[in-house]
This record gives structure tokens, sequence and C-alpha cells, in this order.
């Protein structure tokens, strides 16, 4: 169990346990003004729960595919303060309808696009492209975004590139932020920000350290979840 300062997280029967990724873009996206936001691939819900904590108007519709980690979520969901405003969805987002579009999608998308499989299938499934690649995701944003609407997702770094070239022409760059695990290191992963809109868009782009010297969080790194994590 992981708790923070206001919900707990099982991850007891979910593939993809709690992580960095999906704590990172769970305080970085900005979801404050959205009214209706959905997590794809939700998991455990705990990026469900995080967007529902930081935007206090919002509707949170939280869909998963995997049978398994639905039964983590809909627990974290009906135990944490804001129950009546998650929505938890067993379903596949390349199918899924609904009859009012979203404000703000949030993702940790499954990201090994070509390394061996797991022999676990549902650690397969949460990890691979295989099973959602990354123009499905973003044809489901085209679909389920309203107009000006955000799409939010961390990935690898070396994977950043070929999301972006999925999403030209369809969603715009608007924000984009790399981010270092250790001070002098290479990029691991990147937090990225489009939006449906008509024309293109001037990014702004920047670079976040976790670490610094010492191995010490950097102060850039502690204000993004300072208002989650226990004793940060």
């Amino acid at each position: 169990m992981f708790r923070f300062k206001q919900f707990e997280i099982v991850d007891e029967h979910c593939a993809m346990k709690v992580g960095t990724d999906g704590v990172l873009i769970g305080a970085w996206a900005d979801v404050v003004s959205s009214r209706r936001i959905l997590d794809v691939g939700a998991g455990t819900a705990l990026i469900s729960l995080m967007v529902a904590q930081r935007s206090p108007e919002a509707r949170v519709t939280a869909i998963e595919i995997d049978e398994a980690a639905i039964v983590d979520a809909q627990s974290n969901v009906a135990n944490s303060p804001w129950s009546e405003r998650i929505e938890v969805v067993c379903g596949d987002i390349r199918t899924y309808q609904t009859q009012r579009c979203f404000d703000h999608i949030v993702s940790n998308p499954p990201y090994f696009l070509n390394s061996l499989h797991s022999p676990d299938a549902a650690r397969t499934a949460a990890r691979h492209a295989a099973t959602l690649a990354y123009d499905e995701l973003i044809g489901a944003a085209e679909r389920l975004l309203v107009e000006g609407g955000v799409l939010s997702v961390v990935l690898p770094t070396e994977c950043a590139a070929r999301f972006r070239c999925e999403a030209y022409g369809r969603l715009w760059l608007a924000r984009l932020e790399d981010v270092v695990t250790c001070e002098g290191e290479q990029p691991k992963r990147t937090l990225m920000e489009f939006r449906r809109v008509a024309k293109p868009l001037m990014p702004r782009c920047s670079t976040m350290t976790i670490y610094g010297r010492g191995g010490k969080y950097s102060d850039e790194y502690r204000l993004l979840p300072e208002e989650f994590y226990l004793g940060f």
C-alpha cells in the first residue's frame, strides 16, 4: 500500500505498480480548470485520484482494459475523498463511447514498442504499445476531446519523438518537459501536452532534474508532488 497525504493506493492486482511516471504526469498535467477529465489506462487509478484532488470541480472517468487492475482501481476510488466524482470504467478506449467530450485526457500509456514481451500477459499489456498503439491513443483524443481540449502524456524520452510524429497535424504540441533522473545525466522521461486546435502552436520546452548533487531532491522537483507525498 502506498500512502499519500489525502488517499491511499493498493496495487495488489494491477500488473503495473505505483511508480514515478504516474506521479509525474498526475502532478504535471494542467487540469486545474478542467471540468471533465479522462484517465486512459488508469491502472490503480493513481492519476485519476491525483487530478481529482487538484481539480475540485472536475468529474473524472478512469478507463482500464484489465479486469484485475479494475479491482484495485475501484477499491482505491471507493476509499478516497472523491469517490462521488470518479467513475471507473472497465473498457477499451478504442471503442469507448460517451455523449459528452472531455476537457482533458491524461495518460501514462504503454511504451515498449519493440522489446521482448514479458511472460506475464497483464504486465505485457500494460507496458507494450502492441495493445494500444500511439496512433490509437491520439485518435481517441481527437474523438473524445472538446475543441481546444488537452492530451497530457508521459513517455520514455526515446519514445517521445515517435509520439510527436504520430500526433503531427492531428494534435499540436503545446508544452514539453524532459525529466532527468540525476543531475548530469540524459533525460529518461518526457512529459508532453498536446491541444486539439486547428493551427500549430509554439511549444514551451523545459527540463526538470529529480535528484541534484548529493542525491537530494532538486527544489524544482520538490515543488511538483509536494501536495501528495508524505514527509516530502
